[in-house]
């Protein structure tokens, strides 16, 4: 136990997984007498190993060898979730030929397990015969788990961390200077991982200026990605089609047949800022609150047409208003107006009072101030405010 325990103590505190991994493995080599030590990770799909870290066969990380899931040594390993010994290596027993062309002659192999799920697969091999017993499984399965816990334990900070600044930088830097109109946004991340909340706007070829306000389904580094491509492709599909219903299906039909696990609801305006004219249709997404000077403000009432990757045979509806100048319009995500403790109404009608006819920055700062406060955001929060001036 003692020789385990000195496996992780030392100075890999600070270190990455890849790090990490590169040292937990040359350590293990000496501890458990072995020639070779392999891990691998399973990727994002869950459908492959891939050699992150050796020892002994470094050549496996270098060719950056990939295992399917459930073939050879280490596939059966991770799908089987148990130990695996071989005591006599061939090209029979093991689905990576690096193995055999290395002279390795015994493996024993251990699944990377936390709370059942499956990270990857740890094995040690020699290139003299061995008979690795149930106690050397055993051991080395205790190697894993602690690695496997180190190994979950940093992956998932550097994939926040990997996410946050992903989200950050696909966020506009700027909003575009358009005479006639006031920009202002907010982005707020909530509690625990980043979600998929974004906000984009743009100016047309035609003059015309387009906006998007989303929120991809999921959380983490997976759901930053999916907002990333999805803001790509509103921005090059507008460039062929104003109509914002007619954006909505484009960019439907691109989940639908490139992304079809992503669900996503988003709303997109179009404004032509000369007629004060905006257009508006949604994909599943709250509606925006108007505020005209000397009225009150008002929730859009918008046709809630389907999310994006539900169907792309229903139609999209388009509603037009005519904005008068002093007008401000509030376009948010549903981690404003949802809460624990009250439906959803409560926060359309809390939003609606807030927001008022005024300068853009005004908006977004009283609206924050009387749905958020002092409180922490459990979801997401973008705010977008647009104001046409006087």
């Amino acid at each position: 136990m003692r020789r385990i325990e000195a496996l992780l103590d030392g100075d890999l505190g600070h270190l990455s997984v890849e790090d990490l991994l590169r040292a937990l493995v040359t350590r293990l080599g000496a501890v458990l007498d072995v020639d070779t030590v392999a891990v691998l990770l399973l990727d994002p799909s869950g459908g492959h190993l891939i050699a992150t870290a050796a020892h002994g066969i470094d050549e496996e990380v270098q060719q950056g060898v990939r295992i399917p899931l459930g073939a050879g040594f280490a596939g059966r390993i991770a799908a089987e979730k148990r130990p695996v010994i071989l005591e006599e290596v061939s090209p029979a027993t093991v689905r990576n030929p690096l193995l055999v062309r290395r002279g390795i002659r015994s493996l024993l192999g251990v699944p990377l397990l936390v709370e059942g799920d499956v990270l990857g697969v740890l094995h040690v091999g020699t290139l003299t015969p061995r008979r690795f017993t149930d106690e050397d499984a055993g051991l080395l399965q205790l190697v894993a788990d602690r690695v496997a816990l180190a190994t979950r334990a940093r992956s998932s900070q550097a994939e926040r961390t990997a996410a946050a600044a992903l989200q950050r930088s696909l966020l506009p830097a700027a909003l575009p200077p358009v005479p006639g109109l006031g920009f202002d946004a907010r982005y707020v991340p909530g509690e625990g991982q980043v979600g998929g909340d974004w906000y984009d706007v743009f100016e047309l070829p035609s003059g015309r200026v387009c906006i998007v306000m989303g929120d991809v389904a999921g959380r983490g580094l997976p759901a930053a990605v999916t907002m990333g491509r999805l803001r790509t492709v509103f921005r090059a599909h507008a460039l062929d089609v104003e109509d914002p219903a007619k954006l909505l299906a484009r960019v439907n039909e691109h989940v639908r047949f490139f992304e079809p696990s992503t669900l996503a609801t988003a709303l997109c305006a179009v404004l032509e800022p000369h007629l004060r004219r905006l257009r508006v249709s949604t994909a599943g997404h709250p509606p925006p609150v108007v505020a005209r000077p000397g009225r009150e403000s008002e929730v859009l009432d918008l046709r809630p047409d389907l999310p994006l990757g539900v169907d792309a045979t229903l139609p999209r509806h388009v509603v037009e208003l005519d904005l008068d100048a002093g007008a401000a319009v509030c376009f948010y995500t549903d981690g404003l107006v949802e809460r624990r403790d009250a439906d959803i109404d409560t926060g359309l009608e809390l939003l609606r009072r807030a927001v008022r006819a005024d300068a853009a920055e005004k908006v977004t700062a009283a609206v924050m101030s009387e749905l958020v406060g002092r409180d922490h955001a459990h979801d997401d929060i973008a705010v977008l405010a647009l104001v046409l001036d006087d």
